[in-house]
Formats: C-alpha cells, structure tokens, sequence
C-alpha cells in the first residue's frame, strides 16, 4: 500500500497563534502515524507563487493522511489555523 503524504504550503500571519495550532494538531498527528519530512526551513524559489512556510508529512497511507485531516482534533486545530495563516494543502500518493 503506498503511502500517503500531506504537502503544505503556508505564510504565517500571527506566528504566537500558529503554536497554538501546531499544539492542538499534535495529538492527530502522534494517531495517524505522521512522521514529520520536510517542516519549514529555508526555501529555494524556482516557479511559481511561493510561501514562506512549506512542510512534508508521511503518513501509512492515503486513507490515513485523509483520516487525519478529517479527524475532530485536526479539524479542532485547522480552524485556529485558518485563523492566522494562509495555506495550500493536499494529500498527495507516494510511488
């Protein structure tokens, strides 16, 4: 089964409330099995519109990366970060 993995990219209005998502949305992740690759850090820029923030998350599986951004305490922190940052998100296959 191949794995399943969120991309996201984020730019960060309010960087004391975004700890408050990162917090709330930790118990979700530690359920789901995300294993954190890639979570800010420098950027190189080459196409397209960019964001400061850009995280890679593994997950088991597809379903399990979906479960996890439907889950209640997912969800719970996606409207505090909703609140203060803008972001591109999707789940994407691994090969």
């Amino acid at each position: 089964m191949p794995k399943g993995y969120w991309i996201a990219r984020v730019d960060v209005r309010d960087a004391e409330r975004y700890k408050d998502y990162v917090a709330t949305a930790k118990p979700a992740f530690e359920r789901f099995g995300a294993v954190f690759l890639a979570r800010g850090g420098p950027v190189s820029h080459l196409e397209g519109e960019a964001r400061s923030r850009n995280v890679v998350i593994e997950f088991p599986s597809v379903q399990a990366a979906l479960d996890c951004y439907n889950s209640a305490e997912y969800q719970a922190a996606a409207k505090i970060r909703q609140e203060v940052a803008d972001a591109d998100m999707l789940v994407v296959e691994g090969v």
